[in-house]
């Protein structure tokens, strides 16, 4: 993160220490008036603000949230919205689940992976090289004028 971006003018470029030490107003969206209400709960600086218990709470309750699972009734609902679907369109009966098909996509055929392959042309190049210098031709063997073809 860019500190500078989250500090008022007069600040910017400043060290953190001296940021610590800083009245509330050096941070973006504290006015004097918000300054003030802080001031009259004992806290002055950004240091003050950071050091509430409050503030520690706050922030523990909301990072830990994220991680929070579902409540007993978010999952009593959920496995009710199971049950429902079930019963519904049950698994053990193929034509009400398949009853709302109204096409069906057909995959697209195979690539051929000899050409599709990032390093196909090198690899051929260097198959007929390889071919090439092992004295191994690809030509048909030619007996007389007009050969064995």
């Amino acid at each position: 993160m860019n500190i500078d971006t989250i500090v008022n003018q007069d600040y910017r470029g400043k060290s953190l220490n001296e940021l610590v030490n800083a009245p509330l107003t050096a941070l973006c969206g504290v006015s004097e008036q918000q300054a003030s209400a802080f001031a009259a709960a004992g806290v002055h600086t950004v240091s003050d603000l950071a050091n509430l218990q409050v503030v520690k709470y706050a922030t523990a309750i909301k990072a830990l949230a994220s991680c929070e699972g579902l409540s007993p009734k978010e999952e009593a609902e959920e496995g009710l919205l199971d049950d429902a679907v079930e019963m519904t369109f049950p698994a053990s009966d193929p034509i009400s689940v398949d009853s709302g098909i109204t096409r069906i996509e057909v995959a697209p055929d195979r690539v051929d992976a000899a050409r599709d392959h990032q390093n196909a042309q090198a690899m051929e190049a260097t198959k007929e090289e390889s071919m090439g210098s092992a004295g191994m031709g690809t030509r048909y063997l030619q007996q007389g004028e007009g050969g064995n073809r």
